[in-house]
């Protein structure tokens, strides 16, 4: 039986108390919110940390998504049945929707939170893919106060962000803008598993023309990939069967994935190009009311 090393436990009442911990104990500790991404690795010795800080109870004060005029706002301890619950995103950014239907199993989204999944930076996680794509930003706050970053600035390596030692990600904000829908695409090798390619698409038209696309990858690199050769090649143009396959394209020549267990690196490469496509096609259906 795998079992963690020794650590002590100890359960946070506030963000400030989560983070006057942090502060006390330095590296040597770790905030666990669902922890189906941590305790696996610490049951694998993996991830070593003598403390662990319990914040379930932030749910309370982190656990929200509120719809201002210009954004969306979702707490870092919004759980991922509350995501896939949430009528607000359903009709706003229904890439969220599609990719909590594929994330993991109900035990799992009821317990794990967008925070956590984030904060794990594993190249394969779904929801980096959705956040780049919708060009979300995060709240960070620590003792020295509250800073916001990009996805890009967060993301700084496989299972590194910009999330100090003393520090906690507070609140993920989405800029909401008009005539644009969003959808997502993940192949995996059975229901629930990580992906072995995924793709987050958002697209906005205005006059029939593309006025505006982003396309995130997950599983195709050290870190969810952007790709902003694929935003430039689609903009002023009208949605086609052949303006999708050329995104494809230029999706499969970016990405850079590696060859293990889920595939080899052309397979994963296929894939970045043909769920662009798709995603590509599902987002331009919404806005313009096609969806079966």
């Amino acid at each position: 039986m795998q079992v963690p090393a020794p650590f002590e436990y100890e359960r946070a009442t506030s963000v400030d108390h989560a983070i006057g911990l942090l502060s006390r104990r330095g590296s040597t500790a770790r905030l666990v919110a669902g922890g189906h991404s941590l305790l696996p690795m610490m049951k694998l010795r993996l991830a070593n940390f003598e403390y662990l800080i319990d914040i379930n109870d932030l749910h309370r004060d982190l656990g929200f998504i509120k719809v201002e005029p210009s954004r969306v706002r979702i707490g870092a301890m919004t759980r991922h049945r509350e995501l896939l619950e949430s009528d607000d995103l359903r009709r706003l950014f229904p890439v969220f929707n599609d990719a909590e239907r594929v994330i993991a199993d109900p035990l799992v989204r009821n317990r794990g939170t967008i925070g956590g999944a984030l904060c794990q930076a594993d190249p394969s996680e779904d929801l980096s893919a959705v956040c780049t794509t919708l060009d979300a930003s995060c709240v960070i706050r620590g003792p020295a106060g509250e800073r916001v970053v990009t996805m890009a600035q967060f993301y700084r390596g496989p299972y590194e962000t910009a999330v100090g030692p003393d520090e906690i990600l507070t609140e993920i904000r989405i800029p909401l803008r008009p005539n644009g829908s969003s959808a997502f695409e993940k192949v995996g090798r059975r229901a629930g598993d990580w992906a072995v390619v995924s793709c987050g698409v958002a697209v906005w038209l205005r006059d029939g023309l593309i006025t505006d696309a982003r396309v995130g990858l997950a599983a195709v690199g050290p870190n969810t990939t952007g790709i902003p050769a694929v935003s430039q090649a689609l903009r002023a143009k009208a949605p086609s069967e052949e303006l999708y396959a050329e995104a494809g394209e230029i999706a499969a020549r970016s990405c850079s994935p590696v060859t293990d267990q889920r595939g080899s690196a052309a397979y994963k490469r296929h894939l970045a190009g043909e769920l662009t496509k798709r995603a590509l096609r599902r987002a331009v259906a919404r806005i313009r009311g096609e969806e079966p």
